[in-house]
Order: C-alpha cells, then sequence, then structure tokens
C-alpha cells in the first residue's frame, strides 16, 4: 500500500488497513512477556516469577529508555520521505546504527552497576537475587541485537512498511517464544533459559532482517548504504537534539512502570508477583492499542512533511475514534475470560485470589490509556519531541507522590489507581501542547 496513492482526508479503514500488520506484530511483543510468565509461574515457587518480574522490568527499562533509536527514526525518516529525500533517509538509519552500537557498549560495560543498583532497590530474598544476576548477565548481551532492531522497525514504519516492520517484530517474538519455551521445559533452565532464548531470537532475527533490509534500500532507493558523509553538523544536531527528548521522555516513562514494581516489591513477593500477573494484561492492551499509533506516526510525519493539515486532522480525529473503540472491546474480553487466563499463567492458590481481587483494574485501565498512547504516537510523527519530553516529566513527577499517598493507604488498590491516573495525566499534559504541531501548517 504506498501512502502517496491516499485521498488527502485518512478514513478509518485505511488506518485500519495500515495497522492491521503491527497490531500482529504489537500483539507477539507482549505474548513474549506472557509466556514468560506462564513459565515461571508453573515452576511451583514464587521466587521465580519474582526474579524474571524484576529482572525484565530492568532490562525493559534499560533497553526502552533508548526507545528514541526507533521514535526519533520515524520522525526524521517519514517528513524526509514525504520531501521524497531517500539519500536523507539512509543517512539517518546509518547514523542511528552508530549511536546504537555506542549505547549499547556502554550498557555492557555498566552491567555491574545495574546488579548492584537492582539489590539495592528492591528487597528480595537472596535466592531471588541469585535468579535476578543470571537473568541480566545473559540479558544484557543481546542489546546491540535489540536496539539495531529499534532502528529498523522504526525505518519501515517511516516509510509505511509497516508489513515488514511487523514481520521482523513477529519473527524475533515467535523465535523467542520457541527458543524460551524449549530451554525452560526441555532442558530446566528456568530463569537462565528465559533469557538466553531472548539472546539466541535477538541475533538470529537481526542477521535475517540486516540482509533484507541492506537489499530493499538498493532496490527501493537506488542506493547502497555507505558509512561516509555522514558527519553533517546540522544534521547530527538535530538528530541529537530529537534522541536526547526522547531518550528522557522515556526515561521517566520505564522508570514509572519499574517503580510499580519496586511499589509493588514492598508489599511481598506474592504482590510482586501478582502485579506482574497484572500487568502483562495491561502490556498486551497497550501493544495492541500502540499500532494505531504506530502505523499513524508515519502517515503525520508524511501530511507535515507535504504541509497537508487536512489530512493531518483527520488523522488525529479518526485514529484516537477508533483506539478507544478497540480499548473497550479489549476491556469486555478481559472481562470475559480473566479467570481463565489467570489460571493457565500460574498454578499458585495465592497468586490467583490476589489477582481475582484486582481484576477490576485491567478492565478500567485500557480505555482510560487509550488517549495517551495515541496522542504520544501524534507527537513523534511530527517530531515535537520537546513537548512529549516534558509532559512526560511532569505527569510522572505527580505520578511518584500520588502514587506513595496511595499506596500507603489503600495498599496495592492504591498503586493500580495511581497507574490508572498517570495515564490520565499523560493525556491531558499531551492535549496541552498539541497547537503547537499546528504551527506546522
Amino acid at each position: 500500500m504506498k501512502l502517496a496513492n491516499y485521498s488527502t482526508r485518512f478514513s478509518k479503514k485505511q488506518i485500519i488497513l495500515l495497522s492491521i500488520p503491527v497490531f500482529f506484530s504489537n500483539l507477539a511483543i507482549p505474548l513474549v512477556g506472557i509466556v514468560d510468565t506462564g513459565l515461571m509461574g508453573n515452576l511451583g515457587e514464587t521466587k521465580y516469577l519474582a526474579a524474571t518480574s524484576i529482572a525484565t522490568s530492568v532490562m525493559t527499562m534499560v533497553v526502552w529508555s533508548f526507545g528514541f533509536l526507533r521514535m526519533g527514526t520515524v520522525g526524521v525518516v517519514s517528513q524526509a520521505y514525504g520531501k521524497g529525500d531517500y539519500r536523507e533517509i539512509v543517512k539517518t538509519l546509518l547514523r542511528n546504527f552508530i549511536i546504537g552500537m555506542i549505547v549499547a557498549l556502554v550498557i555492557i560495560i555498566l552491567t555491574p552497576l545495574i546488579n548492584f543498583s537492582i539489590h539495592h532497590f528492591f528487597n528480595t530474598s537472596l535466592e531471588t537475587q541469585k535468579l535476578i544476576n543470571t537473568y541480566v548477565n545473559v540479558r544484557v548481551f543481546s542489546v546491540p541485537a535489540e536496539l539495531i532492531i529499534y532502528i529498523l522497525v522504526g525505518f519501515y514504519l517511516g516509510i509505511q512498511k509497516t508489513n515488514i516492520s511487523s514481520l521482523l517484530i513477529i519473527t524475533l517474538s515467535v523465535f523467542n517464544i520457541v527458543f524460551s519455551s524449549v530451554l525452560v521445559l526441555s532442558y530446566n533452565l528456568n530463569v537462565f533459559g528465559v533469557a538466553l532464548g531472548t539472546l539466541i531470537a535477538s541475533y538470529i532475527t537481526l542477521i535475517i532482517f540486516t540482509f533484507i533490509s541492506y537489499n530493499f534500500i538498493i532496490k527501493k532507493f537506488k542506493i547502497i548504504p555507505r558509512f561516509e558523509k555522514l558527519i553533517v553538523q546540522s544534521k547530527i544536531l538535530k538528530l541529537l537534539n530529537i534522541n536526547l527528548d526522547i531518550f528522557i521522555r522515556t526515561l521517566f516513562l520505564t522508570f514509572s512502570f519499574l517503580w510499580v514494581t519496586y511499589q509493588g516489591s514492598k508489599l511481598g513477593e506474592d504482590y510482586l508477583a501478582v502485579n506482574t500477573i497484572l500487568m502483562q494484561f495491561i502490556i498486551l492492551a497497550a501493544f495492541f492499542l500502540d499500532a494505531y499509533a504506530f502505523s499513524t506516526e508515519g502517515i503525520i510525519g508524511y501530511s507535515i512533511g507535504r504541509r497537508n493539515k487536512t489530512s493531518f486532522l483527520q488523522v488525529v480525529k479518526n485514529s484516537i475514534q477508533l483506539s478507544l473503540f478497540t480499548a473497550l472491546i479489549i476491556s469486555v474480553l478481559y472481562l470475559i475470560f480473566f479467570k481463565e487466563i489467570i489460571n493457565v499463567i500460574t498454578d499458585i492458590e495465592i497468586l490467583r485470589f490476589i489477582s481475582y481481587q484486582h481484576f477490576i483494574w485491567i478492565i478500567i485501565i485500557p480505555p482510560v490509556a487509550s488517549f495517551c498512547y495515541q496522542l504520544d504516537g501524534i507527537f513523534i510523527g511530527a517530531s515535537q519531541t520537546k513537548e512529549i519530553r516534558n509532559a512526560m516529566i511532569i505527569s510522572v513527577i505527580i505520578f511518584l507522590f500520588a502514587s506513595v499517598y496511595l499506596t500507603n493507604y489503600f495498599d496495592n488498590h492504591g498503586l493500580w489507581f495511581s497507574l490508572m491516573f498517570f495515564m490520565i495525566l499523560r493525556a491531558l499534559t499531551l492535549r496541552f501542547y498539541f497547537n503547537k504541531i499546528l504551527r506546522k501548517f
């Protein structure tokens, strides 16, 4: 599907068609988390699920903190695509490759610091701490591959090849599920197996799609990617500014979810494990709804590149409506099948019981959060990175104070209410900055 052939008014049908491949790819990502949770939740001891919860939360925070490599790539590439500047697309891709490798090297070097921070941040048993160390020490070596995959996904989203970006993520997720399941179920490697499965899956996927992407660029753009003439001061500064803003935004976002994990750990390992289970439902809904945000990022950037305000406003309206409607459907499905899913994820009765007590939050949060998910995509596509940075900082600061107060008085229910409040704050602050995008036209 070529965007250039679209009318100036983007209908809901057109957005859905662009989003369908992204739906499947985004569904695959949280499915990995659900499978990992299920693998650990059925080993008979809470420590495995608790360790995986903390370790994956921290490593997710580390990797997601550099989500600017995807988001920054989408914004710059989509606008260059709208202008027909194919050489700038390739140069942006290569510049971010270099940044990604430098970042990955730094993360690997800082592995001892990551482990040290976890042990001093979370109140867990010695056995759980050892399992956390095992996961982190293996998973950290997948970071170079994961960051390059981020960039490739951003590239394909930026040029409206959502089918390829989706195939990439699906491939990664399928490999991850297969290898992790085999290593845990057949070789009894528990936490080590889950981490090793991610490592193997990441590099196999990277090799496959590096080859695909190289040939795609040559055939599509008639350009051979070369690491030369990339150092243009104005371009570098623009990319660094965009990346820095998104980095700060994503760092605050991932910290907020890590904070939820931390607050849950203070209530005990049972609550920590339950929150991990429930968070899989929230993440599943988030990634599913993000399909609209991901698919419209490129359209937003393209519309701005073309100076087409009509198409921009139409995309905004239709994508928000679609996101809310889909969120309501997800909530209804959760309401119907919640207990059955919980019983599959864990065989530990106390975890099942506590989960049943908190299921209301996974019903309420998806529709509430749908607005901030979609607004994020709109601002990223418009490259309004300072605004999403500021909105996130404000929201997280208020959320931290609210979560401490509410958890002290209402225990785990207070923690989940504060998470919902956080989603509302994100939407309200982004709406406040929305008029700045309109000034681009």
